[in-house]
């Protein structure tokens, strides 16, 4: 497609390296973490720093090329990567510093929350940052961020204090409540759909020890424990997260699960969580004090690297007896022993921002329900995606119609808009400003207005 003279001057102008498809790492690049995502980018820049990513974004404009942005590569729609265009890598940027006084982290995009977590927790502090430690910081932020401490401390992007931002013109800009405020709402839950945010800045609060783990309960006893998460999770204090899950266990055996955590004194969080280990009695229990950083990684092997992951969610107002029937009639017949069905209640703090004050609306109590299929054999795939559509579908007559960003795959645009509800709009206005051409266009995309 070039010239090697063109590639020879746009590789001197950066400080990390290309990547061309018959390069050594080429192949290691461009693979992410779900393995049905096979996609061969024409160009790799693996960024050093932010004038590299200004240098990808102009080189990509003068080439007519498609640009799509990587940072931890773990979303399982795979839009890190694309076919035929170049992808701005910013893996190599994991730059960090904490001020322990003023209690913030500024954080290079290549991080994940493992890394970002291992660097706070030196100094007994932390923000909200999803649940699993390979998550890229970068990808789980821009959707909005849900995790453990979200109903003491908001969503993840509850928690930042500005962005620097390369937009589609290749300028490279800070975003903030002072500056660029409208790219900064829009930065708050709005995707990649406005540049590639290459450092943030986040508010952090002391978290040291936590109460975490989880209560194991067999799935014959699926219906009557969910219908007691739902009752109990009515009445959690914020400092205090109870998910529902349903998995295989360690011995292969289906089973319900209720992990928690809670970032208060932790003699409380004993009172607290008493009568979740008393019902039952569970099978199994694993809750006991715990480091932050043992809680964020707790998960890690449910979710291994490059298996086939086919994922659909839906928000519903309640877990109504309907929906709980549904979950149960389905984890009785799922195709792979790795797929999980999971159960978020967004609450707290982070159901009390305004829908309008960040470009994340979903801010009123409710549940998210996602299905997470997972299985290994490419041969199995087309049964797996089916199962998925068929309880997806099932559920569908309970739910609010939103979608929460990050858990959506390739689902068209009317998905996109669910994500966004009544915040669409003026998403697409921020389009219009700051990518009219949508250049950042390999994401759950916001299209400028048509003219």
């Amino acid at each position: 497609m070039f010239a090697d003279a063109t590639l020879r001057d746009f590789s001197a102008r950066l400080q990390g390296h290309l990547l061309r498809p018959f390069d050594e790492h080429y192949d290691d690049a461009r693979k992410v973490w779900n393995a049905m995502i096979d996609r061969r980018p024409a160009l790799i820049v693996r960024c050093a720093n932010s004038a590299d990513v200004q240098q990808a974004v102009h080189f990509a404009r003068e080439n007519n090329l498609g640009a799509a942005v990587r940072g931890g590569g773990h979303n399982v729609a795979g839009n890190a990567v694309c076919d035929g265009g170049l992808v701005i890598d910013l893996s190599p940027m994991k730059g960090m510093q904490v001020d322990p006084v003023r209690r913030t982290a500024d954080a290079q995009g290549g991080l994940t929350l493992g890394e970002f977590d291992q660097q706070t927790q030196s100094f007994g502090l932390a923000t909200t940052l999803g649940q699993i430690s390979m998550t890229g910081i970068a990808g789980l932020t821009l959707g909005g961020g849900v995790g453990w401490l979200m109903g003491k401390y908001g969503l993840a992007c509850d928690n930042l204090l500005s962005v620097e931002i390369v937009t589609a013109d290749g300028e490279l800009r800070t975003a903030s409540a002072m500056e660029n405020a409208d790219l900064f709402w829009g930065v708050r839950g709005g995707g990649g759909n406005f540049g590639a945010v290459t450092s943030f800045r986040f508010r952090l609060y002391p978290v040291g020890q936590v109460l975490g783990g989880k209560v194991i309960h067999p799935l014959s006893k699926a219906k009557e424990v969910l219908r007691f998460h739902r009752e109990f999770t009515r009445h959690c204090p914020d400092e205090l997260t109870v998910y529902a899950g349903i998995l295989n266990g360690p011995e292969g055996q289906p089973v319900v699960a209720l992990p928690i955590c809670y970032c208060g004194p932790l003699e409380q969080g004993e009172k607290f969580v008493e009568p979740l280990r008393k019902y039952g009695p569970p099978v199994s229990d694993l809750i006991g004090a715990k480091s932050y950083i043992e809680l964020q990684s707790g998960s890690d092997a449910l979710f291994p690297p490059r298996h086939q992951n086919y994922w659909k969610g839906s928000f519903v107002p309640t877990m109504s007896d309907q929906v709980i029937d549904r979950i149960c009639e389905y984890a009785e017949t799922k195709p792979s022993p790795k797929t999980l069905i999971v159960v978020e209640p967004l609450h707290g703090a982070a159901a009390r921002v305004p829908a309008a004050q960040t470009a994340f609306p979903h801010r009123e109590e409710q549940y998210s329900v996602l299905i997470m299929s997972i299985w290994e054999d490419v041969a199995r795939s087309e049964e797996n995606i089916a199962w998925t559509r068929r309880f997806w579908e099932a559920l569908q007559p309970f739910a609010t119609g939103g979608v929460y960003v990050n858990y959506l795959g390739q689902e068209g645009d009317d998905r996109v808009r669910a994500a966004y509800g009544e915040n669409y709009g003026r998403l697409v206005a921020l389009k219009n400003k700051y990518d009219p051409t949508n250049f950042f266009r390999f994401n759950q995309n916001i299209g400028p207005s048509k003219t």
